[in-house]
């Protein structure tokens, strides 16, 4: 893996793409998540063999579901974890929030959500929050954002690619590396998960 490219990169745009990293950690390998614990975004960018690691573990968690789902009929929709909400909240930015900011978000939002639902501990929910932000991802929406966007977001999920007709299917992490589903939580729920991230 060639790294030398990364160093033409802002830190913003730095800290998108290892959102995406971070999410391969939560869904498949923990490791990651090791490997980033006491880091910080200065850290990971001045260390190319940390980041050659990181991003190699990424990919082979990407390579290893394609490979065992490769028609997506279940499992590689793990790898959209974060991603039902981020795209709604991506598209209604008109795409101000980077890629990989929006599935940081959206990687807090389902997290929150799964807490609400009963599903995960709030340890868990603080581990998202810590190690998104020590990497200088945000873990809360812009202040555009309010109540009065709900509805509009809320409708953008129901047509999400996981979605079954109107049912909204979330991909949850119960612990690291440990994947579930939320198939049609109440509306109720989804929207204290959003209010959790307003800012």
């Amino acid at each position: 893996i060639d790294t030398k490219w990364l160093q033409s990169l802002s830190r913003r745009d730095f800290a998108a793409g290892l959102a995406e990293v971070i999410k391969c950690g939560f869904i498949r390998d923990p490791e990651i998540l090791f490997l980033l614990e006491g880091q910080n975004l200065d850290s990971v960018i001045s260390n190319e063999s940390l980041t050659r690691n990181l991003i190699s573990r990424a990919v082979t968690v990407k390579a290893d579901v394609v490979n065992q789902d490769f028609k997506e009929s279940d499992l590689r929709e793990i790898l959209n974890y974060g991603h039902t909400f981020g795209h709604a909240i991506e598209s209604s930015s008109r795409y101000s929030l980077r890629h990989g900011e929006a599935v940081s978000i959206g990687m807090i939002y389902v997290a929150e959500l799964a807490a609400l639902s009963g599903l995960i501990p709030d340890d868990v929910v603080s581990m998202h929050r810590a190690i998104l932000l020590a990497m200088e991802l945000p873990i809360s929406l812009p202040n555009e954002f309010t109540v009065e966007n709900w509805p509009a977001l809320l409708t953008s999920m129901r047509s999400d690619k996981k979605a079954r007709g109107v049912v909204i299917r979330f991909v949850v992490v119960s612990a690291p590396g440990s994947v579930a589903r939320l198939e049609d939580p109440e509306e109720s729920i989804l929207k204290s998960a959003y209010e959790k991230v307003l800012p």
